[in-house]
């Protein structure tokens, strides 16, 4: 089992420069919060603060210190969207503080794996409540969905719907104007990406505000560009394939992503080559 190499990058990057926290209000009571990794998705309730993803451990304190300027109540509660670190880093600290998180079980799974490769089991650190398809969580004034979408950024991933104040995080499942970390490796594929934005496309409506787990708040008009892309990309390179073009040649083709190329969509984490390779191997995987 492999840590995400998403996480990897982030935590090293993390560690040269100073992480700025930011929190922007989304409605009365929800907030979307910036640093180094996953963004997070803020929910202040009468039984304290719940989260969703908690990003690097070394960035713990300075979240919590964060969130003390919209409440003085501590987090209670947490959701991990999948296993990386970059959206788990801080379980620990937080679960040590009283917070009782929750997950889709696949993402325990893959964290009890990553710990007994590293010979260090951390109880702490793993979500105490988990789920197979979905988990309802109901509030003084909010109701909170998660659902399951399979195979997507990881086989673990779990969308959250605010149903009353109309937000969505989709954890790496989005990744806004940017081509998307697809970890085939953790049971990611293509095809459950795309069809982890459809099951979110038909979630949101024009009012939606939507986190992404990395880039600026969306809307569904930018998600909706989001499945364009993804779409006409595995269209584009299933032709290919059809055809006979070998993986280097398709990988090379710099014809298949020009469109968005051009949109910025290759100058995140993954750049155009990469989604291209990406694409290719998990459409040419007989298990996906």
């Amino acid at each position: 089992m492999v840590i995400g190499i998403l996480s990897i990058v982030l935590n090293t990057n993390a560690q040269k420069k100073e992480i700025k926290i930011t929190i922007e209000q989304l409605s009365q009571n929800i907030y979307m919060l910036t640093g180094q990794g996953g963004n997070i998705g803020v929910f202040k309730n009468e039984k304290g603060i719940f989260i969703i993803d908690n990003q690097f451990a070394r960035l713990s304190d300075r979240i919590l210190s964060k969130l003390k300027t919209i409440s003085d109540k501590t987090v209670t509660m947490a959701i991990n969207t999948h296993y990386h670190g970059d959206h788990t880093g801080g379980n620990e600290n937080i679960a040590t503080k009283g917070a009782t998180i929750f997950a889709q079980k696949n993402v325990r799974s893959r964290m009890e794996g990553i710990q007994k490769e590293k010979g260090k089991i951390t109880p702490s650190s793993l979500p105490v409540i988990t789920f197979n398809e979905g988990l309802q969580l109901y509030f003084k004034d909010e109701n909170i969905s998660a659902f399951h979408v399979h195979n997507a950024h990881t086989d673990g991933d779990a969308i959250i719907y605010f149903t009353k104040g109309n937000v969505l995080h989709m954890g790496d499942t989005f990744f806004n104007n940017r081509y998307p970390y697809i970890d085939l490796k953790s049971g990611g594929s293509i095809k459950g990406y795309i069809k982890a934005v459809e099951k979110a496309l038909l979630i949101a409506n024009d009012d939606t505000k939507i986190i992404p787990g990395h880039g600026k708040l969306a809307s569904k008009n930018d998600l909706d560009e989001f499945l364009k892309m993804l779409t006409k990309l595995t269209n584009a390179i299933q032709k290919e394939i059809n055809s006979g073009k070998s993986e280097n040649e398709i990988i090379k083709n710099t014809g298949l992503t020009a469109e968005y190329d051009a949109k910025g969509f290759g100058n995140g984490f993954i750049n155009p080559e990469r989604i291209r390779k990406t694409i290719y191997t998990s459409l040419t995987n007989s298990e996906k």
